[in-house]
């Protein structure tokens, strides 16, 4: 049963039953300082037309369980209330309240959300974990894959802070995390990456029959085959067959992922929203024009004064890359940090938590942080090499990867703030990639002359204000 959706006056999407209006709360972050209180947090209005699909064709839309307006109706436990209110969520965000009462019905039933980034994705999921979970059992019962270490210790963050008045017990399946001699984790919810955690169920370090919950954060990431879909794949089939909840969250769903994470979650409820609607009104896109490679180098240093304006992330292609500019920069005198995957865990963990905190102001790093982390304070992104599809996809051409795009340029304008993304173009080529890009999207992608400074740095500044 599809059920159509309307815009209220603030562009929020409601059902088209009447519904009484909602604030929103912003999706769980890792540090307390990112996530604004509720009273001063302050959405974005949504464009976007979302439509919910409902497994079990005798769901009623008119079902008082069908939404809900407060917390209090989910008759959650009174701990895990307490914790929702200490993080500063008052009331559900409108995608909580279409998807808290279908997480939470019992029996349980799959989920596949699809929702723009900041909307509160992590707090549904989290909260999911929590009520499953029976504290007095010491064994694994909710599991949690992300594609990186970053957003898995992030995640793990909302868990403790939400459930920090339950008696819920924690543990990372994120390599270096454990002892290489840990023989049973006991802990009753586990956020980690796909590798970690077969490895760890493999050999039998955890023990899976108690799981009731199976959560992937970037699902589309997760699932796709050429990607981690693998690695995923055979952490579900070291799964129970039955009575497991499995829950797939993004922000993105491409069609040829679409398709398999209906199988992956058979029978699952849906809460979607149109992939090219997918870009962030708030975030003002432009491209500089490069003479070459080098001239991007250029043209980098020269920004790195609006580039300290608040925090800002530049995205690479290659791990050399970013390790390249930030030690060129470094030696010019510039402070910047670079993180990927080649880094060990403790120096990865270190430069994210810096960066967290604000002492760290430039990060030039690759795909590692396009996903899901939620950083307030970053209002610029730069596209040193454009995402191509064929990073992701073995034997891929060199078209540009416009769910990779999308992920990255929403690091910034996070929860209805200001941001702005900037393009290298030096060639025909990466030209040809950026007009696939703004046809995907069907916006423009603005100019900024790189013969000018002084002009170039009053157009960032005005987009900033």
């Amino acid at each position: 049963m599809s059920v159509a959706l309307t815009k209220d006056d603030e562009g929020f999407i409601t059902p088209a039953v009447p519904a009484a209006s909602t604030s929103d709360a912003p999706e769980g972050s890792a540090s307390t300082a990112a996530v604004p209180p509720h009273g001063n947090s302050e959405l974005f209005a949504s464009t976007f037309e979302v439509s919910v699909t409902l497994a079990d064709q005798q769901v009623n839309p008119n079902s008082p369980l069908y939404s809900v307006k407060t917390f209090q109706e989910l008759g959650m436990r009174p701990e895990l209330l307490k914790g929702i209110f200490s993080m500063g969520f008052d009331k559900p965000s409108k995608i909580q309240e279409k998807a808290l009462p279908l997480l939470l019905a019992d029996p349980p039933t799959n989920m596949i959300g699809q929702s723009q980034s900041g909307t509160g994705k992590t707090a549904a999921f989290v909260l999911t974990m929590l009520s499953r979970v029976n504290y007095d059992l010491n064994k694994p019962q909710a599991l949690c894959l992300a594609p990186s270490r970053e957003l898995a210790r992030q995640i793990m963050s909302v868990v403790t802070s939400m459930g920090k008045y339950t008696n819920v017990q924690t543990e990372y399946a994120i390599k270096d995390n454990l002892p290489k001699d840990a023989t049973n984790i006991s802990a009753q919810i586990i956020i980690g990456t796909p590798g970690t955690m077969m490895d760890l169920i493999r050999r039998k370090v955890l023990d899976v029959s108690e799981v009731k919950v199976f959560v992937l954060d970037e699902a589309d990431n997760m699932l796709d085959q050429d990607g981690l879909g693998d690695q995923t794949l055979r952490v579900k089939n070291l799964l129970p067959r039955t009575g497991i909840q499995i829950i797939l969250f993004s922000a993105t769903f491409p069609d040829h992922v679409r398709n398999f994470a209906s199988k992956f979650a058979p029978k699952a409820n849906k809460i979607e929203l149109q992939k090219e609607e997918l870009s962030v009104e708030n975030i003002r896109q432009f491209y500089m024009d490069c003479r070459n490679e080098e001239h991007k180098y250029d043209i980098l240093v020269s920004l790195y004064q609006l580039l300290t304006i608040g925090q800002s992330i530049i995205f690479c292609q290659h791990r050399h890359t970013a390790d390249r500019i930030s030690q060129r920069m470094t030696a010019e005198g510039h402070k910047v940090a670079s993180l990927h995957g080649a880094k060990d865990a403790g120096e990865r963990d270190a430069i994210i938590d810096r960066f967290r905190e604000g002492r760290e102001k430039v990060l030039i790093t690759t795909n590692v942080i396009a996903r899901g982390i939620d950083i307030l304070q970053v209002n610029m992104v730069v596209n040193y090499d454009l995402p191509l599809m064929n990073e992701r996809i073995k034997g891929a051409d060199e078209r540009p990867d416009i769910e990779t795009y999308i992920h990255r340029i929403g690091r910034t304008g996070r929860f209805g703030r200001k941001g702005i993304s900037i393009n290298f173009v030096h060639d025909k080529k990466t030209w040809l990639q950026m007009e696939q890009i703004e046809k995907a999207l069907g916006r423009k992608i603005m100019r900024i002359e790189t013969n000018d400074l002084d002009e170039m740095e009053e157009k960032m500044k005005q987009a900033l204000k």
